[in-house]
């Protein structure tokens, strides 16, 4: 069995929500320290890297899940091992935006991002999120000028 399908099945598992709150603990410890020590990069073999965590090599497999598609290169997870090497670079600015996107607000308020990401970038890429996640109309309105460009109402133009 591969490593993150063990992830998997505890997820699925009767007691999962027991589980899966357990590890959102886990989860802010690893941040809190990833964050305190600049820890751009994460090297070393998923062994030696969930040790270093404190987590089982399962454990760091959903975590490496949730933190995939904030690195510069993401890991092929679906095939990890205990032996497989990851040489992983955080992007702390695509992490901080998906931390945002999926509502950790235990993630994102941490205060160690005050050595990571200024106030001000933290505030602009939570109005870039916002701006991301804003529905749009497209809909030309009667009263609007015409998108065809001839600088008539839409309704007295192409609206008729």
């Amino acid at each position: 069995m591969k490593i993150i399908e063990k992830w998997n099945d505890k997820l699925e598992s009767q007691n999962a929500a027991d589980f899966y709150n357990a590890y959102l603990e886990t989860e802010k410890e690893v941040y809190t320290r990833i964050l305190a020590e600049k820890m751009e990069a994460l090297k070393g073999t998923v062994a030696e890297l969930s040790k270093n965590f404190g987590m089982e090599d399962w454990v760091f497999a959903g975590f490496m899940d949730g933190i995939n598609t904030s690195l510069k290169e993401p890991a092929d997870i679906e095939n990890l091992e205990e032996d497989t090497l990851l040489d992983l670079t955080i992007d702390f600015e695509k992490l901080y935006y998906n931390m945002i996107n999926v509502k950790a607000e235990w993630l994102y308020t941490l205060k160690e991002w005050d050595n990571i990401l200024s106030v001000d970038k933290r505030a602009q890429i939570k109005k870039q999120h916002t701006i991301d996640h804003t529905a749009v109309r497209d809909k030309v309105g009667r009263n609007d000028p015409c998108p065809c460009g001839s600088g008539k109402k839409y309704k007295k133009c192409c609206g008729q």
